[in-house]
């Protein structure tokens, strides 16, 4: 009898507890649907690319050291008729003012590549906004014209510097086909690796003091036209609102 009794008491327990788990369960599911948004929140991404049908890309050159090569960037990109958006380091920008107000005086985009190349995630937000209104600023009195894309040092982020940079207007750029030039690998590997990775709405990096850059460029523009591409300024390319993000940080137009 006292066995019995005890088997009805642990059925009776294991009730009680399967009944608790299943109302947990449905209240995080549900009502408690916010809780999550508190212990999990959303991660945000930066824009990698860019849902498009256009056959339509853009290329990009993160500034932060040296100068050497800038010049023939600029003659060859000028050869293919190409409009591109270099993203500056503030004390890039104070070694080299002239380039900045060349870079715009040519067509292209100048962005901002933070004031001193930090690994962001780990800043707090009024560390964020120092390095990117200092730098912006600096551009804005060069080129007259206020920056609208940032991309982080390392592509380095967190969903507070996401967050801080469209609060100053930002939008926050990676990219989705990188042409590793600055493993100095040689002219081939680099032009191999952009032009059979990039896909409409692709954005690519190059870094302006790359060693072979002079060399692959020319063959890039060369070979990404012959393709039928046409290469844009990042702004040109990215969505500007009512847009979305895959998983993936690709832009995609919200549907009506």
């Amino acid at each position: 009898m006292r066995v019995l009794v005890i088997q009805k008491k642990s059925f009776i327990i294991s009730i009680i507890v399967l009944a608790l788990i299943v109302s947990i369960i449905a209240y995080i599911g549900g009502v408690g649907g916010e809780a999550i948004g508190v212990f999990s929140p959303q991660r945000r991404l930066p824009i990698y690319s860019v849902e498009t049908q256009d056959k339509k890309i853009a290329i990009s050159f993160d500034a932060a050291w040296g100068d050497e090569y800038t010049d023939d960037i600029l003659d060859t990109l000028d050869k293919y008729n190409v409009k591109t958006t270099f993203f500056l380091v503030g004390f890039w920008v104070d070694k080299y003012p002239d380039w900045v107000k060349n870079f715009s005086e040519k067509g292209h985009e100048v962005g901002n590549h933070s004031s001193t190349h930090p690994h962001m995630s780990k800043l707090t937000k009024e560390q964020i906004q120092k390095e990117l209104q200092d730098t912006g600023d600096k551009i804005k009195a060069i080129t007259g014209v206020q920056p609208t894309v940032f991309r982080p040092p390392f592509g380095d982020y967190n969903n507070l510097l996401i967050e801080t940079a469209e609060e100053l207007g930002y939008y926050t750029i990676q990219w989705d086909v990188d042409s590793l030039d600055w493993k100095e690998m040689g002219v081939k590997p680099v032009v191999d690796r952009v032009t059979r990775n990039v896909k409409p709405g692709s954005i690519v990096l190059f870094h302006n003091n790359a060693k072979y850059v002079a060399e692959f460029l020319p063959q890039i523009l060369e070979r990404l036209q012959e393709m039928g591409y046409e290469i844009v300024p990042i702004s040109d390319l990215i969505m500007k609102e009512d847009f979305s993000m895959d998983p993936s940080g690709r832009q995609q137009k919200n549907s009506n």
